[in-house]
């Protein structure tokens, strides 16, 4: 036998496909967990804000074992949730520390940080469906 004799043999099939990334349902998971920060702030905002950790927290506790992926962007928005609960505290606290003088400068800025959490919000939550790993700007990382 030579060398030549395998001539017309056909070629070896391909390498099952490798799954890189997270998968369609861990995807979906993350998305919400970045979506619970808006909806426990809208349902949570006339008590104080306290929701907005709530969804985040209760994700990252039920997937962090099974779902990496899902684990990590449920922190990241956990984080984001206890940063801006932070900084809604810290305005308020400086209205009444100045008898409401304050709110001229502090309500506008809730205003703002509002907004800005919004739109990072929507961005971090449609990344997370396109299988990315997002990170919040100017975020205390409290929960490691």
């Amino acid at each position: 036998m030579s060398e030549f004799d395998n001539v017309n043999a056909a070629p070896p099939p391909p390498p099952p496909p490798v799954s890189v990334g997270p998968t369609v349902e861990e995807k979906q998971w993350a998305m919400f967990a970045h979506l619970s920060v808006l909806l426990g702030g809208l349902l949570s905002s006339a008590f104080g804000g306290w929701g907005y950790f709530i969804g985040p927290l209760v994700i990252w506790l039920v997937k962090k074992d099974t779902m990496p992926f899902v684990a990590d962007q449920a922190k990241e928005a956990l984080n984001f949730a206890i940063t801006v609960s932070g900084v809604f505290v810290i305005l308020w606290i400086l209205t009444v520390m100045t008898l409401g003088i304050g709110g001229l400068l502090t309500i506008p800025l809730m205003l703002i940080v509002g907004i800005a959490a919004l739109v990072l919000t929507i961005i971090a939550a449609v990344r997370a469906n396109n299988g990315e790993a997002y990170r919040y700007p100017l975020t205390l990382r409290l929960v490691k």
